[in-house]
């Protein structure tokens, strides 16, 4: 049975209060996965992030606030943007939660993250739910407003409601053609063209990618719980992955032979690591990755194989 047997897909547009009237019509569950993606981008189209990201997420809300609807549960796409830097130890005070990195740092090559108390280097820890919240780009700011009208007006409306928080999403399916759609896409197709993998800062950051697979068994899991309160839930591996080991798997995976090159420039706003905290008293009980970063490559590269050679967009990011 193919998809089509299974959906009822409703074209439109999320800013639209007809489109949403239409698509909401007796429906029990809305996993609310729309917004402009990226992040750069988003410090330089803020009028574009805002209507897209919280604009329209508000008149979803309006319109379940003030019309009859059968909805029963929210499950709201967050990111772990909005933590910012996220969660580290200083030697000298502690559990702290960073500030954006200083340009005058970074101008000078020094790329680490400080103790907000003492401007030495601080140490990655896991960023836990409980973390404070810090967004140092306006698409995290989105996000951050976006997940918590959700889970507001769920509680006002008693709609259970999870906030499933994101970290580094890949996998089949994801855009090859944009050059905002994370390393791997951008990666694929320098590879793919036989030209050269460049990396923001000296190659040392790091994030943690999570499973496309993974994610969507976090939103089942979501729709599947019993417990009727609002919640936030980290989804991501819990390892953290280099850049530059990225770009080392990735071009293994294909079997090329292109270089790899770090640029030492960097990017306002970019979060140097990040690594997600996934409790253990997790709500979605059972819920954990299933799939490590070189199996997701490998996953990954065969998929990229067979939808042929993409244009490299890479220049368009860094112009």
């Amino acid at each position: 049975m193919s998809i089509r047997d299974k959906v009822f897909f409703v074209p439109g547009d999320v800013r639209n209060r007809e489109d949403w009237i239409t698509g909401l019509a007796g429906q029990e569950v809305v996993v609310h996965l729309a917004a402009e993606p990226g992040t750069g981008q988003s410090m330089y189209e803020i009028e574009l992030y805002a209507d897209v990201n919280m604009l329209s997420t508000a008149l979803l809300l309006d319109i379940l606030t003030n019309h009859s609807h059968s909805l029963q549960r929210f499950v709201a796409a967050s990111l772990r943007s909005i933590y910012g830097e996220g969660r580290y130890h200083c030697a000298t005070h502690g559990t702290v939660f960073p500030l954006a990195r200083s340009v005058t740092d970074m101008e000078q090559g020094d790329f680490y993250v400080k103790c907000l108390h003492c401007n030495t280097n601080a140490e990655l820890l896991a960023t836990t739910e409980d973390s404070q919240i810090y967004p140092s780009l306006i698409y995290g700011i989105t996000k951050q407003d976006q997940e918590q009208m959700i889970l507001t007006i769920g509680a006002a409306l008693t709609i259970p409601s999870v906030a499933l928080r994101y970290h580094n999403v890949y996998g089949l399916g994801q855009s090859l053609t944009s050059p905002y759609t994370g390393i791997l896409s951008i990666s694929s197709t320098r590879i793919k063209n036989d030209n050269e993998i460049v990396i923001f800062e000296e190659g040392k950051e790091n994030h943690d990618f999570v499973f496309i697979d993974d994610v969507v068994d976090a939103a089942v899991a979501s729709i599947e719980i019993l417990d009727s309160g609002r919640h936030v839930v980290n989804v991501g591996s819990d390892v953290r992955t280099s850049v530059l080991e990225v770009a080392r798997s990735m071009i293994s995976a294909y079997g090329a032979q292109v270089s790899v090159r770090a640029s030492w420039s960097f990017r306002l706003g970019d979060v140097r690591d990040n690594c997600a905290g996934i409790s253990k008293e997790c709500i979605l009980r059972g819920f954990e990755p299933k799939i490590d970063f070189q199996t997701g490559i490998r996953l990954f590269a065969n998929w990229v194989e067979s939808h042929g050679v993409k244009i490299d967009a890479y220049e368009t990011i860094i112009a």
